[in-house]
């Protein structure tokens, strides 16, 4: 990189949020004051065209208002200016404006001023011609030798070269084999246009094959252009770079020798006029811009070429000579002579910074302070080093996280949960079939102590659950100002959620720009998912929950779903969910229990967890501080077992319908190419059935589309329900082994890791590894199992016997003694806490207590495994 940079002598920026390409900049002697002094002209793609005059006091001063000649705004974009010989009766230089659809040609004069104001100028339309096609670019030059005057070359985005003689149209012929127009150029010594095909070929085309050949506005298919009197364009000669082109520029400072520079992507060409290769330049950089500009040294030409690190370097022919650096990106880049300073670069980017600059270094002003020698006082030194740790102990002893500003929130949102269902339900695009889909209304309050910038609230709530709007945007909160919302949640697809809870969060920015967080959680009715029904006396699967205290009326805890006048001896209650399944809970009236039967396990999940809520609130409000609930029953693993299969038999099928989807759509593409090659054929022949194929073809990938998201949906259902299990069995090990509140949260953290289930991570893969690490380190048996390593990758299993058995495992270490913690040194606390340690499972012990047909595998409560025979 080059420690130079361009020196700035004159720049400005161009008008706000204009664009500018590589044909947007020309320089020359537009109003031809004869004095030799170049203006600059821009077009942008706004459709202004202005012409600069600089001459800045010195070097680096701010444009003053009289260098800007000539502003004015045109009806349509500028794709390109030029200034050139282009009426007729006259050599003076004229300005030609290329628009998409439209060729216009202005002469641009001055008239001298009287006053402070300077000389004025203005720009006269000499002709225009309407174009029938969308134009890319343009070139003029002495077409066929003519003396004294510049035809104009437009070549359209179709591929068609318009020439045009001044005030009238010639004639337009198409370029052979054209896909995407490539940049343009005329050689006068050769009287050829040049240009980089899409095939990334430079060709050349001489202008009396283009004069003499079929004309574009008569050109017919191939078999009748043969008849034809016209001659077919034929190209002069052919050279392949290998990629596509940026810029073609033709120069000759050598009357005997003209030279074609050809900039690439990568490379930079120069060829002779047969299309040979001169020399050519690799570059280490991506280019954006290119000019030769002069002959230094006989049979050498110097080069300027700017890239996208902002770095113009200075070529004489292959040879770098100089490097520089520019305050931007260059589109365009032109040479210009401005009063007595010639040889001035002029750069322009693309979004409207236009420069002249020079090449030069400015003088480094810069020198070294000195330094200021006193002695080191090592007494102050050592003492300001103790203050220092002692602050820093101070700081490290601190329980908190956040500093004390942060103890009082900047900015607190509050969620309050209607009691009541909504009269009208707010429910939208609901799936469940029954009848009206109850909704709960639920009040949001955001309150700011400061100023909260970009305020924004989320709303999250567990599918299958949905609320009627989760994003808000508010303006800035002042300080101690509120926002309040209030929306409606509801069961919006036909399955039972696994929790009744959501979530608000409020993201904001304080004045200093740090962006926060605030935000709280709510709960949800159980009335919002189930209404009360008649209790049903038989039932599939059963759970017993042993208490403390005398059993509590139902009408004191679900006063909700009981009827007051039913009295207080009410002791069955029945709940029929908004999914058809029904679940019963009854009370002992002899002993300290209660019973939640249902026909599905996981519908077991939100009673039992609400049976246990409220009864702790209840007891709490008469000051109750040693209820307690205890489960002595069963945990119903094989059941569990089941819905874990069920998932995976889904996963499994999820993984054959994308195998057999991505089968047929080879197929089916296939069979299109092989079609499209009959189509294409000039001699038909027939398709042999591939219609047929490929109709049938696309009925299979239709009906494997739809069996996938029916699968879909089917594996969203399941995991649903093996959430609401899991939950269940989770609190049922809790109340089992009497857990404390953090090893319940390692047991969530294990058996819940994921709050979505997808192909890539599934549920049986990481709660296999979550429930193997934790027989490794807290449950393991001895130091030997402490040494096994886990795989570092998670990969969908074969099938679910491994999880079963460490599932298994896991339970039975936890009705031996085993305790959950997340220390190193679980080892040393185990053989504290189980006392005889865990006695070794064997393998197949293991296998046939968990993989034996038609059994039901529990846990009671003695730690023993006891085995059910289900009924034929």
């Amino acid at each position: 990189m080059s420690l130079f940079k361009a020196r700035d002598w004159w720049s400005t920026i161009l008008g706000e949020k204009e664009e500018f390409d590589q044909g947007c900049l020309c320089v020359a002697d537009v109003d031809n004051s004869g004095s030799g002094q170049d203006k600059v002209i821009v077009g942008s793609y706004k459709g202004y065209l202005r012409i600069f005059n600089p001459h800045p006091v010195k070097p680096g001063d701010e444009v003053q208002p009289e260098d800007l000649l000539l502003e004015v705004q045109l009806r349509e974009p500028i794709l390109q200016v030029e200034v050139g010989k282009f009426v007729s009766g006259t050599e003076g230089l004229h300005l030609a404006v290329l628009h998409c659809r439209k060729l216009c040609v202005y002469a641009v004069s001055g008239t001298q001023g009287n006053v402070e104001h300077g000389n004025q100028y203005q720009i006269k339309l000499m002709y225009e011609h309407n174009l029938q096609r969308t134009a890319c670019n343009m070139t003029y030059g002495p077409f066929g030798g003519v003396k004294g005057r510049d035809l104009i070359c437009i070549q359209s985005m179709d591929g068609m070269l318009m020439l045009f003689e001044q005030e009238s149209y010639a004639f337009g012929r198409f370029l052979p084999g054209f896909l995407l127009p490539g940049p343009l150029a005329y050689s006068s010594r050769t009287d050829s246009f040049i240009t980089v095909s899409s095939c990334q070929q430079v060709e050349s085309y001489k202008y009396q094959v283009l004069a003499f050949a079929t004309d574009a506005d008569e050109r017919q298919d191939t078999e009748q252009q043969k008849l034809s009197s016209g001659k077919r364009l034929a190209v002069d000669w052919v050279l392949n770079i290998g990629e596509q082109a940026l810029d073609i520029c033709v120069v000759s400072f050598n009357q005997g020798v003209s030279s074609v520079f050809v900039l690439g992507e990568r490379n930079f060409f120069c060829l002779k006029d047969n299309g040979q290769i001169r020399f050519m330049k690799k570059l280490d950089y991506s280019p954006s811009c290119f000019i030769p500009y002069c002959s230094v040294r006989e049979g050498t030409i110097n080069t300027l070429i700017a890239n996208h690190s902002k770095m113009l370097n200075v070529y004489q022919d292959v040879t770098l000579k100089w490097a520089t650096q520019l305050p931007c990106i260059p589109v365009s880049v032109k040479v210009a002579n401005f009063q007595d300073l010639k040889g001035v670069i002029v750069t322009l980017s693309d979004d409207g910074h236009l420069q002249c600059s020079y090449l030069g270094t400015d003088p480094s002003l810069f020198q070294a302070p000195k330094v200021d020698s006193r002695e080191i006082n090592y007494e102050e030194m050592n003492a300001e080093m103790k203050e220092l740790q002692k602050i820093i102990r101070e700081a490290t002893k601190t329980q908190d996280i956040l500093p004390e500003s942060e103890k009082q929130r900047d900015v607190t949102v509050t969620a309050e949960v209607s009691p009541d269902l909504d009269e009208e339900s707010q429910a939208i695009d609901s799936e469940i079939k029954a009848g009206a889909v109850p909704s709960v209304t639920v009040k949001i309050t955001i309150q700011s102590r400061v100023t909260a910038q970009k305020p924004s609230l989320a709303v999250c709530v567990q599918a299958p659950l949905a609320v009627t709007c989760d994003q808000f945007v508010f303006d800035d909160l002042e300080p101690d100002s509120s926002e309040t919302v209030v929306l409606s949640v509801f069961l919006k697809e036909n399955c039972s959620p696994s929790e009744l809870e959501g979530t608000c969060m409020v993201s904001y920015n304080i004045p200093t720009g740090i962006p926060r967080v605030a935000q709280c959680n709510f709960s949800l009715p159980l009335k919002l998912i189930c209404f009360p029904v008649q209790p049903s006396k038989a039932a599939n699967h059963k759970l017993t929950i042993d208490t403390n205290k005398s059993p509590i009326s139902f009408v004191t805890i679900f006063p909700d779903f009981i009827d007051p006048s039913e009295g207080d001896q009410a002791n069955a209650l029945g709940f029929q969910f908004l999914t058809g399944s029904k679940t019963t809970l009854l009370a002992s009236k002899t002993s300290q229990r209660y019973r939640i039967q249902s026909d599905q396990l996981e519908d077991l999940w939100l009673v039992t967890r609400e049976l246990i809520h409220r009864l702790e609130v209840h007891f709490k409000k008469q000051n109750c501080k040693d209820f307690a609930c205890t489960f002595s029953g069963s945990i119903p693993l094989q059941e569990y077992f089941e819905l874990i299969d069920r998932h995976f038999e889904l996963r499994l099928n999820a993984e054959k319908y994308q195998e057999l989807l991505s089968e047929r759509a080879v197929q089916f593409r296939a069979i299109e190419r092989r079609l499209l090659t009959r189509f294409k054929d000039k001699t038909p022949a027939p398709l042999q059935h591939l219609d047929t194929l490929l109709e049938g073809t696309f009925r299979e990938v239709i009906a494997l589309a739809d069996a996938a998201e029916e699968n879909q949906a089917n594996m969203f259902q399941a995991f649903a329900k093996l959430k609401s299990a899991t939950h269940l069995v989770i609190m049922l090990i809790s109340l089992w082994q009497k857990l404390s509140t953090d090893q319940v949260a390692i047991l969530e953290a294990t058996f819940l890791p994921l709050a979505e289930d997808t192909q890539e991570l599934g549920w049986e893969e990481t709660v296999d590894a979550a429930v193997s690490y934790l027989l490794r380190t807290c449950l393991s048996k001895s130091s030997k199992e402490q040494a096994l390593t886990l795989s570092s990758q998670l990969s969908m299993p074969k099938d679910t016997s491994r999880l079963k058995k460490n599932i298994t495992l896991f339970c039975d270490r936890l009705a031996k003694g085993g305790r959950l913690s997340l220390s190193t040194d679980s080892a040393t606390q185990q053989a504290a806490v189980m006392p005889g340690g865990c006695a070794t499972i064997p393998e197949s012990d293991l296998e046939e207590r968990t993989v034996i047909p038609g059994s039901t595998a529990m846990f009671s409560s003695n730690g023993q495994i006891t085995k059910q025979k289900s009924k034929p």
